[in-house]
């Protein structure tokens, strides 16, 4: 399973079951793809 997160997309790597409980795992913590998108560029940026 690989979770890809870019400026303006997620792309999610695996098979079909791991990409719904990921999704799942994900929705508990952020409530758009626009949150999560944006919260892991301020975490890349924050730690380079």
């Amino acid at each position: 399973m690989h979770v890809h997160v870019e400026e303006n997309k997620v792309l999610l790597v695996g098979k079909a079951w791991e990409i719904r409980e990921k999704l799942k795992e994900y929705s508990r913590i952020y409530n758009s793809v626009q949150q999560w998108i944006d919260a892991q560029s301020t975490f890349t940026t924050s730690n380079k």
